[in-house]
């Protein structure tokens, strides 16, 4: 039960409370920052009162603002409205309707998308939608729909959705124990060297005054490892596996930018020309997609390999490329 007082229930509705499950990529972030970017729109003055009164709980107990946050606490959400008097949650028509089409796998503890590009994975700052407000609209009597990892918005493939408290520890642990495979196909810039299979580079996240994260290979930064092998070679362009090792925020995009191959229509780390080289084929997003992720069940312990494939987009670009810029072997 939601015990607003008087003060506040012109900005507290009826609509669900919300329980969030903090994953390793939350892990470290502030409790007051960690809801300023999941409570948009939201006055700032309003949330620390709701922390402040045990409205917001962790691990069903009163907390502190400046409490960091721990891999695995429960976050209990009051329902809030913006300052538009819009819910806090409200799901746009269009993009839950794709989100139907992209299931590829679901059980009574884990639910698997084929996520689109554009799409960000959870909604926060500036952000309205994310595909797990787009879950809970289609799910609307599931207790548990929380993420057992991460895509950037504009990458697409295979996305685990955890649907038990249970299975999210579980897949977190094989997380830890990097014993997930990911595979990730992407186009990058130029002829790949066959001998160039990983690619160790320490990395850094910054971020600018606008809010924007730009990550950079630094001696200062966490240690990063991606495997790559070469898929396809095109006269200017060559498609690659790539297996990430370790999970930091733009690792691929990153790695592959560092070595001198950035990958096609990366708004952040890409290459201009080399996206101009690519307009006749259509395509207008980034290319890289997680292709295929490898895991146990949390539940049976089997190993389960998930496959997703590629978006029209993908497939037209990669059909352009054969037919009119296939390398001569």
């Amino acid at each position: 039960m939601v015990t607003a007082d008087l003060k506040l229930t012109s900005q507290v509705h009826n609509y669900s409370i919300h329980f969030i499950t903090i994953s390793i990529h939350n892990a470290g972030q502030r409790l007051d920052n960690f809801l300023r970017t999941q409570l948009k729109g939201v006055p700032k003055s309003l949330i620390y009162r709701l922390v402040r009164k045990g409205q917001v709980q962790v691990n069903k107990k009163k907390s502190k603002p400046q409490y960091k946050l721990q891999s695995g606490d429960e976050l209990r959400i009051p329902p809030v409205r913006q300052k538009d008097n819009k819910p806090l949650v409200s799901p746009r028509l269009g993009k839950v309707a794709v989100l139907t089409k992209a299931l590829l796998y679901e059980d009574d503890h884990l639910l698997i998308l084929n996520k689109p590009s554009g799409t960000a994975v959870h909604s926060g700052c500036r952000l309205s939608f994310g595909i797990i407000e787009g879950l809970r609209a289609l799910w609307p009597n599931a207790t548990f729909l929380e993420l057992v990892h991460r895509l950037d918005r504009d990458t697409s493939g295979v996305l685990l959705i955890a649907k038990k408290r249970s299975a999210l520890r579980l897949m977190h642990e094989q997380l830890r124990m990097k014993s997930i495979k990911k595979d990730y196909l992407a186009l990058v810039r130029g002829q790949w060297q066959s001998h160039m299979k990983a690619v160790e580079a320490p990395l850094m996240k910054n971020i600018l005054a606008s809010g924007e994260r730009i990550v950079r290979v630094s001696n200062d930064g966490k240690l990063s490892k991606t495997y790559f092998q070469v898929e396809e070679r095109f006269t200017f362009a060559t498609l690659v596996k790539a297996s990430p090792v370790t999970g930091r925020t733009h690792q691929i995009r990153v790695h592959s930018q560092y070595t001198g191959h950035p990958i096609a229509f990366d708004d952040r780390y890409g290459d201009r020309k080399f996206d101009h080289q690519l307009k006749s084929c259509g395509l207008n997003r980034l290319f890289l997609h997680a292709v295929a992720l490898s895991f146990k069940h949390p539940a049976s312990g089997e190993r389960l390999r998930i496959e997703a494939p590629l978006d029209e987009s993908l497939r037209n670009c990669l059909l352009y490329l054969r037919t009119y810029h296939k390398e001569k072997s």
